[in-house]
């Protein structure tokens, strides 16, 4: 198989593709962003693919055009830190390489075997990988107002010592929620000095602040999360057909971003209602068709609008074929999954185990192939946490009463390379589906690849070293988990934000997190 593309800078043919997993169907799309393709498929690692996938308006990432902070010279002797692996994970794929760092971003990707000139600092990875820093878009802080549950300072270390140099903080479980402008201002007064790690914030859609929305989008919210079914929180209500209807107009018409849970209330309430210990009683009040019908009435709206939507949290397979096909047609529809639905299976799951439950819900195995098949396919673009913690005393043994949500941020990482490195993946698949595509999403156009131009933000990853998940080692301000005593693989030695340190073996080493806007970023 033969694939031809032509960038602005260059013209390759990439010969003999073996694993169909690198590439993917294009269907409708030929030229993009300076980038002609002139066959049936095109290298899925691309960047400049994935960015098209996500339906974006704005910029490609730097290094698939003229970078911001292009690689002005291959001479390593003009970098402030050197860092070697035999295992760099780049666009191109893994290979040996030096990663030559200059004021916070990455000045060449040079070969392994570049001497090492007197003044930069070397930093020498031998057989642990460099990974690009990953990007959580889907994190709920719960702060302010909710500090007994999370916080700033401790969820952005806990997404440090995982691997996370990015994370963008969901709207609600705050008070007040992100749906003003002026709660925007509140909420980055509250998390200006406590991020350990670059965060960004999701704006709110909700009945009646139709008019806020433009407002937040040019305040540099990078789009707006929205509920078809009841949230959980009283300030955080769902929206009905109509208000989905005027909130998605509005925000279509400067061209924004709308992220939804997709659970349709009616087909809810027609479930049966969760009660007791039992989790399959659990399962069923959360039936797959209340996804499908949400979803398939997202994808209508979306084609009719010609909006940008994606769907958070994917649980149901049994939407996937539709998904699949919206796409085909060319509606700007973009889906995630998450760890837990990846990792974890409704058989599996004890009697009174509440540290499992989160909507949508954990389903079966088979269920969980399929998901693993859309994330090869492309059908699913991304994998992020859905990190929603709360306190041990909201966990109760009753499914119909404890909090939903499970915490994962510190362990995303290991979790979905344990599972993923037993279906056959690589690390550059984990960091397509954990770095490149979520940056690509947010239009985070200096995250999310090893490339000349881009935030030297770095996860150096011990792949084949195992540990056994302890909940007192987590950074999480509750320490409740799903995860507790499972043995994983992937190690986080360190990670890097700009070229500064900020872990060590999981010990957090300092704090240079910025608060990051649409487009600024």
């Amino acid at each position: 198989m033969s694939v031809t593309f032509a960038t602005s800078t260059d013209v390759r043919d990439v010969r003999d593709v073996r694993d169909v997993r690198d590439v993917r169907d294009i269907h409708r799309v030929h030229r993009v962003h300076g980038v002609q393709c002139v066959s049936s498929v095109f290298v899925a690692f691309s960047p400049q693919r994935i960015w098209r996938r996500v339906g974006l308006s704005a910029e490609p990432p730097r290094h698939a055009q003229s970078p911001r902070h292009p690689q002005k010279s291959a001479d390593p002797g003009e970098a402030e830190l050197l860092f070697r692996s035999r295992r760099v994970v780049t666009p191109e794929g893994i290979r040996p390489a030096v990663v030559a760092v200059r004021e916070g971003r990455i000045d060449a990707v040079l070969p392994y075997d570049t001497p090492h000139p007197d003044g930069p600092q070397l930093v020498d990875c031998g057989e642990d990988a460099l990974l690009p820093g990953l990007v959580d878009t889907h994190v709920h802080v719960n702060d302010p107002g909710r500090t007994e549950w999370e916080g700033f300072w401790t969820a952005t270390r806990a997404a440090a010592a995982g691997g996370i140099t990015t994370l963008l903080d969901m709207p609600l479980n705050s008070l007040p929620p992100t749906t003003t402008s002026e709660h925007l201002d509140v909420k980055r007064a509250v998390a200006e000095d406590k991020a350990h790690v670059d965060t960004g914030f999701w704006g709110g859609a909700i009945p009646g602040n139709v008019g806020e929305l433009r407002a937040l989008h040019e305040a540099g919210v990078f789009g707006f999360k929205c509920f078809l079914s009841p949230s959980g929180v009283e300030e955080f209500p769902e929206l009905d057909a109509a208000q989905l209807r005027a909130a998605l107009t509005e925000i279509a018409g400067f061209d924004g971003l709308l992220i939804v849970h997709a659970e349709d209330p009616h087909h809810l309430a027609e479930a049966p209602a969760a009660s007791g210990g039992a989790y399959a009683g659990f399962l069923a009040s959360r039936p797959r068709a209340a996804e499908n019908e949400a979803i398939a009435r997202l994808v209508d709206l979306a084609r009719e609008l010609d909006a940008r939507v994606h769907v958070l949290h994917l649980s149901s397979s049994d939407a996937l074929p539709l998904l699949a096909e919206a796409r085909r047609e060319g509606v700007r529809i973009t889906v995630e999954t998450c760890p837990h639905f990846l990792t974890l299976t409704a058989e599996e799951v004890p009697d009174g185990a509440t540290e499992f439950k989160c909507c949508p819900p954990i389903r079966e195995q088979a269920n969980q192939d399929a998901l693993w098949a859309a994330l090869a396919d492309g059908t699913v673009d991304c994998v992020v946490s859905d990190h929603s913690p709360c306190t041990a005393e909201l966990k109760t043994a009753d499914f119909g009463q404890a909090w939903g949500g499970i915490s994962s941020l510190q362990l995303g990482l290991p979790v979905v390379w344990t599972a993923a490195r037993d279906r056959g993946h690589d690390l550059a698949d984990v960091v397509r589906w954990m770095s490149t595509a979520p940056a690509a999403l947010a239009g985070l156009t200096a995250k999310g690849a090893i490339a000349p131009g881009m935030d030297a933000d770095f996860a150096v990853l011990a792949p084949e070293e195992t540990f056994t998940v302890d909940p007192e080692q987590l950074h999480h301000r509750n320490r409740v988990t799903a995860y507790a005593g499972r043995t994983l693989h992937g190690v986080v030695r360190s990670s890097w934000l700009r070229g500064q340190r900020i872990t060590d073996h999981g010990r957090a080493i300092g704090r240079s997190g910025r608060l990051i806007e649409r487009n600024s970023a």
